[in-house]
């Protein structure tokens, strides 16, 4: 079998004519080292219409080698070109299809309008399957007191133990540390002015009617939120969804409304365990930093918070819970099967409800702004 020659391309000392020889075929071009052989012999050429171009000497002539001719005779063919037999065929096929070019990107003078728009209908859209996510919690839940005995209770009991038992350590561990750091600080600032007696009232206030609910449900966003993204996540991808359609179980009812119910029902409690933390982890930093009896502490405390704080951070926490359990239910639906929808779906499912319980408790803010005080 004969060996294919390189691909050669040499000027006539006159300038007036170029040679091709060789195999120009696509195997013979992949070498940098012919291809810019090639490049250096074309910019030798002053004219490329003016001069003639023989490839009588080409041997073997693919239509890579042709396109990479063409290309250099600026997409026309030459006034002086001379072909041998079955290289016109080849030619003729790649001037009817014309020069290749990839459609021009429009250019946007107003993109960032785009931009907005579809952030707009993508967070409506958002929207519109929320409160369809809602009244089908409603409905589900007045099925539920119909029919109490035929309830998923087990769904429940289980969703509690781990939304709410298993967070108890975290909860308690967290509320203690803020507890303990906003007592030290406070005390720094009220032994500057002589009012250590007021850091009962201020770690009081603050606890038990904002911190405690807002911490026990960040910490519960992330954490069992993040958990129930997952699980409804992983159960679109192995297809466990439609296999409970096809057995005409349906999805509101033995899945989201369990976790609603589970999450209003212990996000309260842990409320009431993240309070006491951080009131413990309070009580002994004030005694450290300025000699203040934990009986003194005790005594002092329901003097100073009114009952009504303590019930309003208990609504909170419910009202924190379902949101928590909704938003990851909404996001947990809407994954596609595949794992890259996953992640993205279970991050973005923690942002929104802690963006979302930090907006609530903002309104809560406003709306009981002469309560308790």
């Amino acid at each position: 079998m004969p060996i294919a020659q390189e691909p050669t391309l040499s000027v006539s000392p006159d300038g007036r004519t170029v040679s091709a020889g060789g195999t120009w075929q696509v195997s013979a071009l992949a070498s940098k080292r012919v291809m810019k052989a090639i490049s250096g012999c074309l910019d030798h050429v002053k004219d490329i219409h003016a001069v003639e171009w023989d490839l009588s000497g080409v041997e073997m002539l693919d239509h890579v080698g042709a396109q990479l001719l063409w290309s250099a005779w600026d997409y026309k063919r030459p006034a002086k070109l001379k072909l041998v037999d079955g290289q016109e065929e080849i030619f003729k096929r790649i001037e009817s299809a014309g020069k290749l070019e990839m459609p021009r990107a429009r250019k946007q003078h107003f993109g960032w309008v785009t931009t907005l728009g579809f952030g707009i209908l993508h967070f409506l859209e958002h929207m519109r399957g929320f409160v369809q996510l809602i009244g089908s919690v409603v409905q589900d839940v007045g099925r539920f007191a119909a029919n109490p005995m035929r309830g998923p209770w087990r769904e429940i009991s289980a969703n509690i133990f781990h939304a709410g038992f298993q967070a108890l350590g975290i909860t308690a561990l967290v509320g203690f540390l803020i507890g303990v750091v906003l007592s030290y600080l406070s005390a720094q600032q009220l032994r500057n002015f002589g009012g250590d007696i007021y850091l009962v009232n201020l770690l009081g206030m603050s606890v038990i009617r904002e911190l405690g609910p807002l911490m026990a449900a960040i910490l519960v966003a992330g954490r069992s939120g993040s958990a129930i993204t997952a699980q409804l996540g992983v159960m679109r991808v192995t297809e466990e969804l439609d296999a409970m359609l096809v057995m005409g179980i349906s999805h509101g009812y033995r899945l989201i409304m369990p976790k609603v119910i589970a999450l209003a029902i212990s996000m309260p409690l842990l409320v009431i365990w993240t309070d006491a933390a951080a009131l413990i982890g309070g009580m002994i930093a004030a005694k450290v930093e300025l000699n203040l009896s934990i009986r003194y502490f005790i005594m002092k405390l329901p003097q100073v918070v009114p009952l009504a704080n303590y019930y309003i951070g208990l609504f909170k926490g419910a009202v924190f819970g379902m949101l928590i359990a909704m938003v990851s239910c909404h996001f947990g639906l809407r994954i596609e099967p595949n794992t890259e929808s996953l992640g993205r779906g279970t991050t973005t499912s923690v942002v929104t409800a802690i963006t979302v319980v930090i907006l609530a408790n903002a309104v809560f803010a406003i709306v009981f702004n002469g309560v308790g005080y």
